[in-house]
């Protein structure tokens, strides 16, 4: 059954936006698995979405977590069997502490969950067995102390008192439940040794649950003869004080007792009796001194207080008990520890002033000054730590961001407190600043001039413009766009394309010098953010001039039937000005600069031809000897790299009269005919020779082929070589009429491709050895004379 305690439910609303509060519920302890603790949802006045959207969770530090949040039904349940003597000991109220976490906003709620007590421990002794030796001169009305029992349990579910098994020797001493007293057995009866010698009692334990627990204990009573005085504690109790520091060794107090007997009857040895399972091996008795002394380590986080009894006995077995009472003394011995309830890795730089990035819960288990605790920042002007509640600290923005200065941060985070000396804690937190797009693109310069050549390639990269935004990722990614234009009425996108990727610009036409000289656009860069940014460059493209005209001739003009033809009178003197060539370039520089040569002449000294004018004059007088057909060669070069030229011919007739020209010219146009006609006919002849040259070589380089091919099939074959003698000559095994005999050295391998064939010197004994697996046979030849003397002898093979 689950009793409720609150809703203790506050609210507390700070400038963070978080929100906090506190529930408490009470549950028993063992509860099963999935068992229903409260309707946190209901209990928070939340609504179950906001847990699902929230990602709710809960939050438990170091600790065990015992309880699971049910986020689709916003209730707690048992995540762990809860064992309250485990978690709590003999602390009461016993209860669980944990907080629920949201995000989106950053909210969380302290939950605290009693856990009570149920009956389900029964009281237990530490000994099975206790053993007396009494004497038997003991007088009625001794007391022997047994073994206190120990119960797990609090409350009314713990020891509620104990019982004696029927005797009429013993009884027990009225105990009552949280006193300090011992429990104690009485002897009502004088011991008889000689009668009895052994007494077997049982103490039984009670708890006062329900169904009611108990334990048993076992009494062993041997009884002895003479010590008829027992010892007595000086003190019932003893006090002490001691730090959690204090080393092993420490003394802490001295026990002590009395004893009326004398001699080894009055001889008191000290000893622990009874002691917390947590301090069986913290605390040691020197059993003749009686000296209590530390031998662990002490936590005051742990446990505070402690109570051991000291007995002291003499040797017949009578004993008393003095009470030590140990307080725990706290020391600034824990650092804080720093847990991080809710973090956030990452950020966009764009966030606003004051949002929560961390919530952290600081715990120092150290009392009073020693647990108080405060934390500061490492020197980072962009964040501040706020204290929200007891021991819960934020961690928020406190001005702007910008990722293009500081893309990650690391802050370190310092919690100390206020002992004496002060002890700190740090945790180092690694923030991530995401990107916005907040950087438009910028280029290198604010306008680019290039340059080009004429009569480029279409395609040909021209220039590249380069762009960079300070931006991250998709958001720095930048993007060349040809903004719409035209060029002299035409779309620029005829003439220029640029790449989007590389910002390369590549022609689109080749370019003419002679009609478009330059021109420009203009180039945007977007990057690849949401909404996009942008920025534009102008780009001025100077075209190159390049030689790429010939100089073209004016005049004199070049027909293609009559002749046309210069007169020169014989009476012409020197520097006479026979014509003038005139021709242009279209190009411009360097390029059009012209230049006039005499490339040929029927009479070299009789004209010259400018330079720089091409003006043809007289060098010297006209003569009657000189010719009256006179052809000159004008070549025009220009100066360009390579140059271009242009020739003109300039027929001059050297006469006084028109009808002397005429008749000379009529009979120069027929030796031209002539002339051309019989060039014809050579280059045809030509031509056919060289056709029929090829024809017979690829002929004859055929055969070849075709015969290497026929003896390579024979080569392969593994058919028996057969000799073979000419039709004029027979074989006569041996006694042969060959005129010369030739002798062959054959030496063949089972792969004919690989053999090697040898061809021996003309001797008086030749062997041809066929090969074993061959189908014939060849007997040795001998041959008595060398009969090498007729070079003419046939042989074939």
């Amino acid at each position: 059954m689950i009793r409720k305690i609150g809703p203790l439910l506050f609210v507390s609303i700070v400038a963070l936006n978080s929100v906090f509060g506190q529930v408490s519920y009470s549950i028993p302890e063992e509860m099963a698995k999935g068992s229903l603790v409260g309707n946190i949802a209901q209990d928070l006045g939340l609504d179950v979405k906001r847990l699902r959207s929230g990602k709710a969770r809960i939050y438990t530090g170091e600790s065990t977590e015992y309880i699971e949040l049910n986020k689709e039904r916003g209730v707690l349940v048992i995540k762990e069997r809860i064992d309250r003597e485990s978690l709590c000991g003999q602390t009461t109220p016993c209860a669980l502490d944990f907080q629920i976490i949201l995000e989106n906003p950053m909210q969380f709620y302290s939950i605290a969950v009693e856990v009570t007590d149920i009956n389900d421990n029964s009281p237990g002794f530490k000994n099975k067995e206790i053993k007396f030796e009494i004497s038997e001169t003991v007088q009625i009305g001794s007391k022997f102390v047994l073994d206190k029992a120990v119960d797990v349990d609090v409350g009314i579910n713990g020891l509620r008192g104990y019982s004696l098994s029927s005797s009429d020797t013993f009884t027990l001493n009225p105990y009552r439940i949280g006193s300090s007293r011992t429990v104690e057995m009485v002897l009502k009866k004088h011991l008889d040794r000689e009668k009895q010698e052994r007494l077997f009692l049982v103490l039984t334990a009670l708890d006062g649950g329900e169904p009611q627990l108990s334990g048993t204990m076992q009494i062993a009573i041997n009884v002895l003869d003479a010590n008829d005085n027992a010892p007595v504690c000086i003190q019932a109790e003893y006090k002490t004080n001691v730090k959690e520091d204090a080393l092993k060794g420490a003394a802490l107090t001295v026990v002590s007792a009395s004893d009326a007997d004398e001699g080894q009857h009055g001889h008191i040895q000290y000893s622990i009796s009874n002691v917390p399972d947590s301090a069986v091996e913290l605390f040691y008795v020197d059993k003749e001194t009686g000296v209590v002394t530390l031998m662990g380590h002490l936590d005051y986080e742990k446990f505070r207080h402690y109570e051991i009894d000291v007995q002291a006995s003499d040797k017949g077995g009578n004993s008393d008990v003095c009470k030590v009472i140990i307080e725990v003394l706290d020391t600034n011995d824990n650092p804080p520890a720093i847990n991080i309830m809710s973090t956030s890795s990452t950020i966009s730089e764009d966030v606003k002033q004051g949002t929560v990035l961390t919530m952290m819960n600081v715990q120092d288990p150290d009392s009073e000054e020693n647990g108080k605790v405060n934390c500061v920042l490492n020197k980072n002007s962009n964040f501040k730590i706020t204290s929200t509640s007891n021991n819960v600290f934020t961690l928020v923005t406190e001005n702007e961001l910008d990722r293009e200065i500081t893309s990650q941060h690391n802050i370190t985070v310092t919690c100390s407190d206020e002992g004496v000396p002060s002890l700190s804690s740090s945790v180092t937190l690694t923030l991530q600043i995401s990107d916005v797009n907040d950087n438009s693109p910028l280029f290198e310069r604010s306008s680019y001039e290039a340059y080009i050549v004429e009569n480029n390639t279409p395609g040909l990269s021209i220039f590249t413009v380069k762009a960079r935004d300070a931006d991250w990722n998709q958001n720095a990614r930048v993007s060349y766009i040809l903004e719409d234009s035209s060029v002299n009425g035409v779309p620029v996108s005829s003439y220029v394309s640029v790449s989007a990727d590389s910002g390369v610009i590549h022609a689109v036409r080749s370019f003419d010098y002679e009609q478009i000289k330059d021109f420009q656009f203009r180039v945007k860069a977007q990057d690849g953010g949401s909404p996009p940014l942008s920025s534009n460059v102008t780009v001025k493209v100077l075209i190159q001039d390049q030689n790429d005209n010939p100089p073209q001739v004016l005049y004199p003009v070049q027909t293609g039937g009559s002749l046309v033809a210069e007169m020169v009178p014989r009476s012409a003197d020197v520097g006479y000005l026979v014509t003038k060539v005139v021709a242009v370039d279209v190009d411009s520089g360097q390029n059009a600069w012209l230049s006039y040569k005499l490339q040929k002449a029927t009479d070299r000294a009789l004209f010259e031809v400018g330079l720089q004018n091409g003006e043809i004059r007289t060098i010297r007088g006209v003569t009657d000897k000189d010719a009256v057909k006179q052809r000159l060669t004008v070549i025009v070069e220009d100066n360009g790299q390579p140059s271009r030229s242009a020739t003109v011919i300039v027929n001059v007739a050297v006469a006084d009269s028109f009808p002397e020209v005429l008749s000379e010219f009529t009979d120069y146009t027929q030796d031209k005919e002539y002339n051309d006609n019989l060039t014809f006919y050579l280059v045809l002849a030509l031509a056919v020779v060289s056709f029929l040259f090829i024809t017979c070589l690829v002929v004859i380089i055929s055969v070849k082929i075709y015969r290497w091919r026929q003896s390579r099939v024979l080569y392969h074959s593994n058919l028996p070589v057969i000799p073979y003698y000419p039709p004029r000559y027979s074989d006569t095994l041996g006694t042969g009429t060959l005129q010369h005999v030739y002798n062959y050295e054959v030496c063949r391998t089972n792969d004919s491709r690989k053999s090697d064939c040898k061809f021996g010197t003309v001797g008086s004994q030749n062997v041809l050895i066929m090969d074993p697996s061959s189908t014939g046979t060849m007997q040795r030849i001998q041959s008595e004379k060398n009969i090498l003397d007729e070079p003419d002898s046939p042989l074939e093979v």
